[in-house]
């Protein structure tokens, strides 16, 4: 019998600013800070039961048992944190499409880390929570926050996390996500990051590169300039992708309608809507634009892409306890 239970949501956040390598494996340390926005539509509830009888944790996965040992690992390392050593049954269901590059694993590592160290009968703050969060992924560390969020690159565990971001403005965002394959990518995040770090020529420029956006990107939400803050993120995007055609051996999570995609989010833009896209770890496009102009820039897309595969999200909470 379970003692100890609490149960999360947490929801995906897509980056804006990429995070594409580490320089700490073990601890999950970026090599340049990120910048990202928690959406409404993709999220991860997950509950922890504690139960003193375990040898070990259970782990369920939309219903079905999964030998998992990041999760087992990470699981250690939530007891590490709180001081309590029994094992747990977890039991996590996504509500998005599992590593096809839509965060899945942001919004998992986010929840697990709200909910195990809450059925532990612990409250830890956000900044910390978002620590234990990095260490199962990366970009999960950005979802304890809603709203935009930059992950703090730190030189150790204690300086790197996020923190939100306030910013007034009246864009009334959104995120169209362009389902082009929902299927699990050929090379991991975490296996593609490794080959770019090891093995890209290019790689110091796009630290350089990319510490410079997040800074240009900050400005344009700062003073409220759409316009600037979409092309930075778009430029940003298509810089860490390059890298991976730079790899050895290169590799890409293109699809032939990942590039059509991009090419009509251009020529949208081009009609005098303002939108632009980016990718992260697989084929999936994403949009961002403003509410006013979703119904027109959807449109556009249905002569392109079946309405089914258009998903809007708007600007999602940070992770929360269930009742």
């Amino acid at each position: 019998m379970a003692q100890y239970q609490a149960s999360a949501r947490a929801h995906t956040n897509i980056a804006l600013i990429k995070y594409w390598g580490k320089k700490d494996q073990q601890l999950i340390l970026p090599m340049n800070g990120s910048l990202s926005l928690t959406l409404d539509k993709f999220y991860t509830d997950t509950s922890v039961s504690y139960d003193k009888n375990l040898t070990q944790d259970e782990f369920y996965l939309n219903g079905a048992q999964k030998e998992d040992p990041k999760v087992m690992h990470f699981m250690d390392i939530v007891r590490q944190n709180t001081g309590f050593d029994s094992h747990a049954v977890i039991k996590s269901t996504n509500h998005v499409p599992t590593a096809a590059g839509l965060a899945s694993s942001a919004s998992a590592y986010a929840a697990l880390a709200l909910a195990a160290t809450a059925a532990a009968n612990k409250k830890f703050d956000r900044q910390k929570l978002s620590r234990i969060a990095r260490r199962g992924s990366g970009s999960a560390t950005r979802s304890i926050f809603g709203g935009f969020a930059e992950w703090l690159e730190g030189t150790d565990d204690q300086s790197s996390y996020a923190q939100p971001l306030e910013y007034e403005n009246d864009w009334d965002i959104r995120m169209i996500a362009i389902v082009i394959d929902d299927q699990p990518k050929k090379v991991s995040s975490r296996q593609g990051m490794q080959t770019v770090v090891a093995t890209s020529p290019f790689y110091s420029e796009w630290i350089k590169s990319a510490k410079t956006d997040l800074k240009n990107i900050k400005t344009a939400l700062a003073s409220q300039d759409f316009k600037h803050f979409g092309e930075i993120a778009e430029s940003n995007a298509l810089k860490m992708h390059a890298l991976n055609l730079s790899a050895q051996p290169h590799f890409n999570y293109f699809a032939p309608a990942s590039i059509i995609a991009m090419n009509i989010i251009e020529e949208i833009r081009e009609l005098g809507y303002p939108c632009y896209y980016t990718m992260d770890a697989g084929p999936n496009v994403k949009v961002i634009c403003k509410n006013a102009d979703l119904s027109v820039i959807l449109r556009q897309l249905q002569n392109h892409f079946p309405a089914d595969h258009l998903l809007v999200a708007a600007p999602g909470p940070g992770a929360q306890l269930l009742d």
